[in-house]
């Protein structure tokens, strides 16, 4: 059964009055996500072990990304959202395609601007700069190459239905407060990045805030996949061609 429904909200509050999941559920995906990035974690304190076996940590990424996806696609089984209702609007049109890229260009642009000067005041505030698991996490090969845009593909797909489709709803839900549901899906989608380092954290977390904020304003994932999608696969490979 459902959490028990708050009063309505508002026809025009943007928000849904009532959580879209058990709280049980919401707790077993949080849950799932804390248990990759503290493997994520523990890798990284062996880096020998990543770089021969980075293919293999590729694909256990991928796998355990689309069982959460997967965990919350059943919705239907147990009275959740289903994921057409988590993906808001969508239309196969040319012309609407055409401009979700160009929003998703347009934000990615303007966001990065932002975040770079956001984590080099960070950096050098903390004295930090990119951990030896977030180097090890690079691809190096050809063959990475290609398999680290499944990733990217995979994070875009599997991270915005979870986070910014399926969390930001539940927490503006539970919180009966739009901005609220944004900044907290932020804050579990820096900490599901815990391996990139603390200052990582912070600017993934108001990266996540922004894309929350995309998938509010466009009430659509759309932009927000294209977006994480462009920003994981060439941010990805440029990153991995300076540090070699």
């Amino acid at each position: 059964m459902r959490d028990a429904a708050a009063k309505p909200l508002p026809p025009d509050s943007g928000v849904e009055s009532v959580a879209i999941a058990p709280a049980w559920h919401t707790l077993v995906v949080l849950l799932l996500f804390a248990a990759m990035a503290a493997a994520a974690v523990h890798g990284g304190h062996n880096p020998a072990a990543q770089i021969h076996h980075r293919l293999l940590g590729y694909a256990i990424s991928m796998a355990a990304e689309w069982l959460i996806f997967g965990f919350i696609a059943i919705g239907p089984l147990w009275r959740g959202p289903s994921l057409k209702a988590l993906g808001g609007r969508f239309s196969p049109t040319l012309r609407s395609v055409a401009l979700d890229l160009g929003v998703a260009v347009a934000y990615l642009l303007a966001a990065d601007v932002l975040l770079a000067a956001l984590g080099s005041f960070l950096g050098h505030l903390m004295k930090a700069g990119i951990t030896e698991s977030l180097k090890n996490a690079l691809p190096h090969t050809i063959l990475e190459d290609a398999v680290f845009l499944l990733v990217a593909l995979t994070a875009a797909i599997c991270e915005e239905t979870i986070f910014r489709g399926y969390l930001q709803r539940q927490f503006a839900g539970w919180t009966r407060n739009a901005a609220a549901g944004i900044v907290l899906q932020g804050i579990a989608f820096g900490a599901a990045h815990a391996y990139q380092g603390t200052n990582h954290i912070i600017v993934i977390a108001v990266f996540g805030c922004m894309f929350g904020w995309l998938a509010w304003w466009r009430k659509s994932l759309r932009p927000g996949i294209l977006a994480h999608f462009l920003q994981d696969a060439i941010g990805g490979l440029a990153l991995a061609r300076f540090m070699k």
